[in-house]
């Protein structure tokens, strides 16, 4: 059997994508990989904390792997920490690195390029499925998640905290992606079939950030921090 590691950001993605491959049963998943802001100690672009993500891994019975950034980190130093840590993955006789893309060619391409240059494989178990058959798959599998960050030009602020429940497909707006493949939203999984017991949590404060415009990424997200209520 193949062994993997699998790109974890704590969302709905990454978790059909171990789903999907442990139904499959071709790979060997040794642990999860999370990028963190070392500043804050949170989950890059979801904001969720750290904490909560350990609480994760510990529920799946996986390895938790994260790779610190700092919250002003270069493009170039970007890349060469992803390559290193990627490095010492294939020298422990890791072959692949699993994501929970679906459908942007040139996130799959820099992944795969990446990935070609050290000499291991990248696998994409939910690429170009539908997304509304992969929400209702999420949700009919057991699958319990919140939504924890959304992209003010698509969603208001009323959506963070949010069950990702069967109500969702019903009251998404027609230009949001069901999946929220292009950045509208972020969730956090917090039980589901895989797990061996609910990460407990409550709904903390809500915060509106917004960033520096960069090319023709959205700048204006709204965050719900969540916080551990771990006894």
């Amino acid at each position: 059997m193949k062994k993997a590691i699998l790109s974890w950001s704590g969302g709905k993605d990454s978790a059909l994508a171990l789903f999907f491959c442990r139904q499959s049963a071709q790979y060997e998943i040794v642990g999860l990989l999370t990028n963190v802001n070392k500043e804050f100690g949170r989950v890059s672009m979801h904001g969720v904390r750290t904490e909560l993500i350990e609480m994760q891994a510990e529920a799946l019975g996986l390895p938790l792997y994260t790779l610190e950034f700092p919250g002003d980190v270069s493009i170039e130093i970007y890349h060469s920490l992803v390559a290193q840590r990627l490095t010492e993955f294939k020298n422990q006789g890791i072959t692949h690195v699993i994501y929970g893309d679906i459908f942007l060619e040139d996130l799959r391409h820099y992944r795969e390029q990446q990935l070609n240059a050290i000499g291991l494989q990248a696998v994409f178990p939910l690429w170009n499925q539908n997304t509304v058959v992969l929400l209702a798959k999420f949700v009919q599998s057991g699958f319990k998640a919140v939504l924890v960050c959304v992209n003010e030009n698509y969603l208001p602020k009323t959506w963070v905290g949010r069950e990702l429940d069967d109500t969702i497909l019903n009251d998404l707006p027609a230009s949001v992606d069901p999946c929220g493949e292009n950045g509208e939203y972020h969730s956090f999984v917090y039980d589901g079939p895989l797990f061996t017991k609910p990460v407990a949590f409550q709904l903390g404060e809500t915060v509106r950030r917004s960033y520096p415009k960069t090319g023709q990424w959205d700048t204006d997200f709204i965050f719900q921090d969540l916080i551990s209520a771990k006894r």
